[in-house]
This record gives C-alpha cells, sequence and structure tokens, in this order.
C-alpha cells in the first residue's frame, strides 16, 4: 500500500503546483485514499455522527490514519471536535469529564474506550514561562510550570491551530465524518512517504512544553520504523534532563507504551542512543555504563534477551504484564546489590529481600511503581532461588505458586542471555509435562542429596505440649 500511497501524495501535492507554492492544508477527497469506515471502529463512527448530527464538527484525528496508511491495523480512535468537553458529554450517557491538564471526555462501550477532545488553540507561545507553582491551578485555563512545562491547556480554538498544537506532522491527519475527506495540515503525509519523524514547529520549544515528545518520538521510530528527522532528533540528548521534572506515576506509564508494545528491544537500544533510559532507569543505566558483570549474568544480554522474548509474545497476540518488564529491567541492579548485601554477611534470602528493597527505592524516584506491580516483581526474584531447590514437596509446591509461570519464564531468560543453570530450565519444563510417577522421578534423580549417596537427614519429631488446662486444686 506505502508505493500507492506515495502516488496519492504526488497527486495530491501536485494540485498546488510546484514545491515552491504548495499550500496546506492539504483536502484528500474520499476518491483519491482508502481510509474508508470499513477501517473504523463501530463504536467510533457512534461518536462520530453523534457529534455531526448534533451540529458540531467531527474528525478522526492521529495515529488511526497514520497507522492505515502504512498498513498497520488501526486500534485507537481519537475523535476531536468543536463542541466544548461539557457539550460532548452532555451527549452521551456513557462518557465522562477526565483530565486537568487537559479536560478530555471518554466515551466508553464495554471494554472500548473513544477519547473526545476539544480544538485547541496554540497558545504556548504567548504564555508567561514561568509561574508560581505554590499557587493553586483551580479556575485556570492555561499553565506552565518553571521550567516551561505546560501545566495546564485548556484554551479551545480551531482546527488549524489545533493542527499546529499536535506535536508530530503525522499526528496533525485528520479525517471528517462530514465528506470523509483526509485533511493535512503540517505536511503529515509527506513525511509518511519519506518515513520520518517530523515534530510541529521549533523542537526545543516544543520539548520544553513537554519532554514527553522525546520519548514518543522514540516511540514512533522503533513502532513504525521510521527516522527521526535531523532538526527533531538534534537537541533531544542535550534536553533530556527535563524528564527528572515529569511525574514519575507520568513516566510510568509512558514506560509501558514504550517498551510494552511489541517493539520494546528497538525502543531500548533508541533510549540509551539518545540519552534517555538513564531517566527512566538510572540504576540499570548506571550499570551497563560501569561495565558490570558476572559469571552468571550478562546485564546487557539479559536485558535484551528478556525484552525481544516480551515482543515476540506481544506481536503473536498473547499478553505481557507491566511486572515483568520491570522485573527483567530491574533484576541486573538486583543481583549486584545482592552480591554486596551477601558480602557484608547477610545470608542468601535476606539478601535478596534488602536488594530488592534499595532497588526498588531508588526506581520509584523516576518512574512510581504501584504496589500490586512491585510485590508480583519480588516473588520472582525470590523464586530464582527457590526454583533450583526441588526435593521432596518443594517441586509441587513451587508448581503451585501464583507467580511460577511467570518465574519459569524469567528463568528460560536467564539461560537464553548465557546464564548456566545446569539444565534447570528443561528440568522444569519436563516437570510440568510429566505425569505423577515420571515426576517423582525427576525429584529423586534432582535431589543431589541422593545422587551424591548423602541420606537426607530425618527430622525429630516434634514432642507434643500437653495443653490441657490443669484444674485447681480444691
Amino acid at each position: 500500500m506505502l508505493a500507492g500511497f506515495k502516488s496519492l501524495v504526488r497527486k495530491a501535492t501536485s494540485l498546488f503546483g510546484s514545491d515552491e507554492s504548495r499550500k496546506l492544508p492539504l483536502e484528500i477527497p474520499r476518491d483519491k485514499h482508502t481510509f474508508s469506515r470499513k477501517n473504523i471502529s463501530p463504536n467510533a463512527l457512534k461518536v462520530l455522527y453523534r457529534l455531526h448530527e448534533a451540529g458540531f464538527d467531527a474528525y478522526l484525528v492521529g495515529g488511526c490514519i497514520r497507522d492505515h496508511l502504512i498498513d498497520i491495523e488501526p486500534k485507537d480512535f481519537d475523535v476531536v471536535t468543536n463542541a466544548t468537553p461539557e457539550q460532548a458529554h452532555a451527549l452521551f450517557s456513557n462518557s465522562r469529564l477526565i483530565g486537568r491538564r487537559f479536560k478530555l471526555v471518554h466515551v466508553t462501550y464495554g471494554r472500548e474506550m473513544i477519547e473526545v477532545s476539544t480544538f485547541r488553540a496554540n497558545t504556548a507561545a504567548q504564555q508567561p514561562a514561568e509561574m508560581d507553582q505554590k499557587k493553586s491551578l483551580k479556575d485556570k485555563d492555561t499553565a506552565k510550570s518553571s521550567h516551561g512545562i505546560i501545566l495546564r491547556d485548556n484554551v479551545y480554538g480551531s482546527i488549524e491551530e489545533d493542527a499546529e498544537r499536535r506535536d508530530f506532522t503525522f499526528n496533525a491527519l485528520y479525517y471528517n465524518i462530514a465528506d470523509f475527506s483526509i485533511n493535512d495540515y503540517c505536511g503529515g503525509l509527506e513525511d509518511i512517504a519519506n518515513r520520518q519523524i517530523r515534530i510541529i514547529g521549533d523542537p526545543r520549544q516544543r520539548y520544553q512544553e513537554d519532554p514527553v515528545r522525546m520519548l514518543r518520538a522514540i516511540r514512533f521510530a522503533a513502532k513504525l520504523n521510521f527516522e527521526i528527522e535531523a532538526e527533531t532528533a538534534a537537541p533531544i540528548k542535550e534536553m533530556a534532563h527535563l524528564l527528572d521534572h515529569i511525574p514519575p506515576a507520568r513516566l510510568f506509564e509512558e514506560v509501558l507504551k514504550l517498551l510494552g508494545s511489541g517493539y520494546g528491544a528497538a525502543t531500548y537500544t533508541l533510549l540509551r542512543e539518545y540519552g534517555l533510559f538513564k531517566y527512566l532507569f538510572p540504576d540499570t543505566d548506571a550499570l551497563l555504563k560501569s561495565g558490570w558483570h558476572r559469571k552468571d549474568i550478562d546485564p546487557e544480554a539479559f536485558i535484551l534477551q528478556g525484552l525481544n522474548n516480551t515482543d515476540q509474545r506481544i506481536q503473536s497476540g498473547r499478553s505481557t504484564a507491566p511486572y515483568f518488564l520491570y522485573a527483567i529491567l530491574l533484576w541486573p541492579s538486583v543481583s549486584l546489590r545482592h552480591e554486596e548485601f551477601e558480602k557484608q554477611g547477610l545470608p542468601e534470602m535476606p539478601a535478596l529481600h534488602q536488594a530488592a528493597t534499595m532497588v526498588l527505592d531508588n526506581q520509584v524516584a523516576s518512574t512510581a511503581i504501584p504496589r500490586r506491580f512491585s510485590t508480583p516483581m519480588r516473588e520472582i526474584w525470590d523464586l530464582q532461588f527457590r526454583l533450583p531447590k526441588r526435593y521432596g514437596k518443594r517441586a509441587l509446591t513451587l508448581l503451585h505458586h501464583p507467580r511460577f509461570r511467570a518465574a519459569y519464564d524469567f528463568l528460560l531468560i536467564r539461560e537464553q542471555s548465557g546464564t548456566e543453570m545446569g539444565g534447570l530450565g528443561d528440568w522444569w519444563t519436563n516437570f510440568q509435562q510429566a505425569p505423577e510417577n515420571q515426576q517423582r522421578d525427576l525429584i529423586n534423580k534432582a535431589d543431589e542429596r541422593k545422587t551424591d549417596g548423602v541420606k537426607p537427614k530425618r527430622r525429630r519429631p516434634r514432642r507434643r505440649k500437653n495443653n490441657a488446662k490443669q484444674t485447681p486444686e480444691e
């Protein structure tokens, strides 16, 4: 489709004459493009038609159009309109108003959510660069932090202004439900044809307003296999430190998008290349730069193996848990700290628990990790030391542990990345598939005490306490 799409771009731009006289926006009529209502979620169409029938402008915007044009099945359908959030909310009983920084309407249909936003004015350049963050933002429609980061942006404008305040040119494509045309306000069609990512406006100013745009550029480059245009890429390393001013909770969500969308390995490589990784995982970045490794772990190989496995899983239609991604990225740091605590004299498991606590405490300063994720991470790490101990009833007990499957997958990644585990992964693979009598044989063969000719120590039976109450003498 991309070859035909390039032809479409040439035909569309030729309508405006030479390159010098070419004007934006470009309007591509229905009979000149392949994006149709068949490509749109039925629920998104319901939202578009209801807004249109109520007398409002209604457009699909951004990623769903871009993805279709480059042969990726659209998944997210965002709607933009000239209706205010309150007006849009009033049209849909199945909607709710959300957001302070950007006020939006979420219209829900079962598990699907359609996001509706209002055309916003491009007023950022006119806003004062600083404000006292101690003052309340209540009743303010627009505000910036002292670092120039947009804290609130709820000034509404025209579709032309809305296009100018979007991040990248290929996200400023609009599909008009009134006449089914595609409208390109910032040259996004040409950039798609050239497979490049170009930010709208001055890159430095746009990154200053929202540093997360640097992460989005990396994510799109990995996902779409596009090049970041030179001027768009130039300030990223210099301005990467601005991520320190983004709330950890928001960065946690961004990490899941970056590494949990099926292109994690490529994204990780680009994050390190552009100097952004250290603001997301500072301990891991410092360890990688130090060159630390051990006989049983090569940090770089382990992380890449883990991300590649996760990418394959996601691309095959299976899901992955956020805690598993974080467990992979923080394991090298946990291994280093564990080694340090053992050298200080702590036993194996207390040393592990101390190491996990230290690493997680350091990490949450950069990206928040909810407890519902940090607890399973600890369990996966803990099981790496319990899985080798398979004698007695331990193997069957571990097999029914709620985190066994994740810990088993984690173990396989360790082996695949070069850690020698003495065939432990194969043993657990066979044990899961074996009938009960073969499981007992596998346990006996794995019991080192028996293979060495050493009889396991028998526990001395406990002496039962007489808990009968003595009646006082009369």
